[in-house]
């Protein structure tokens, strides 16, 4: 069974459900509680800039950055109330599946490492409070956020800075993610396996074509307990980039 030591997941699409966003309210969340609806046009451009830079440079962002672009000071007295408020408007689209703790914990009964890396403009401590109000914190044995590093998925940093975390060889990880570019490409550029979970609806605009192809294709997460325990009797198949994948 040492052929596979740690399953990372990415985060949004993947742990948490697709949802659509509106990201003009989004940006207005937080500009109406800071007191300056015309901020929210700001945080919107400036929001876009940040993971469009991300998509085509792989370099991250982080939200205090992007808020100051926008305007915003971050010391004054407005700026924790639109903080909480923006927050809150996320609060229904963070929720996890249900499927995760179980996967999770079927993951550990074989042995198996659980990581977490994310593509995210928020810090450590937001995301690992997200955890832990939905019980899943201490079944995580290592998690990267991309706020954190200077590099955002495909870069091959942050796969090895994800390999780290979980303490395994990178070619003994396995990754799951709901994108082609970010997490097929993405993590096969450092030899681990990457399983593709294609639920989420992409906008087009941030949809970067590869001529990828998954190792797996899993429709629900509960699929990557048998993708991986297939695997794991396997010893592990031989790479298969280009050709056809398995699919469950």
């Amino acid at each position: 069974m040492s052929n596979v030591e740690a399953v990372i997941f990415d985060w949004g699409g993947t742990l948490t459900p697709w949802h659509d966003i509106d990201f003009e309210a989004e940006a207005m969340s937080y500009a109406a509680a800071y007191g300056d609806p015309a901020l929210a046009q700001r945080l919107l451009e400036a929001t876009a800039v940040a993971w469009a830079r991300a998509r085509t440079e792989h370099s991250s962002a982080r939200i205090e950055e992007i808020l100051v672009e926008a305007g915003a000071d971050l010391r004054g007295g407005s700026h924790p109330a639109a903080l909480a408020a923006y927050r809150a408007f996320w609060e229904p689209h963070t929720q996890i599946d249900p499927q995760v703790q179980q996967v999770w914990q079927g993951l550990r009964a074989k042995g198996i490492r659980v990581g977490v890396l994310s593509n995210t403009i928020w810090d450590r401590d937001y995301h690992r409070a997200l955890f832990e109000r939905d019980g899943v914190l201490e079944l995580i044995d290592g998690d990267v956020y991309s706020s954190e590093i200077p590099w955002v998925k495909p870069h091959h940093e942050a796969f090895r800075a994800a390999a780290d975390a979980v303490r395994a060889d990178p070619a003994k990880c396995v990754y799951v993610g709901d994108r082609l570019f970010e997490d097929v490409h993405g993590p096969q550029q450092v030899g681990m396996r990457a399983i593709w979970i294609p639920h989420s609806v992409l906008p087009q605009e941030q949809i970067v074509v590869t001529a990828a192809r998954p190792d797996a294709v899993a429709h629900e997460l509960l699929d990557v307990l048998a993708v991986v325990g297939g695997w794991l009797a396997d010893r592990g198949p031989a790479r298969r980039h280009g050709s056809d994948s398995e699919v469950v």
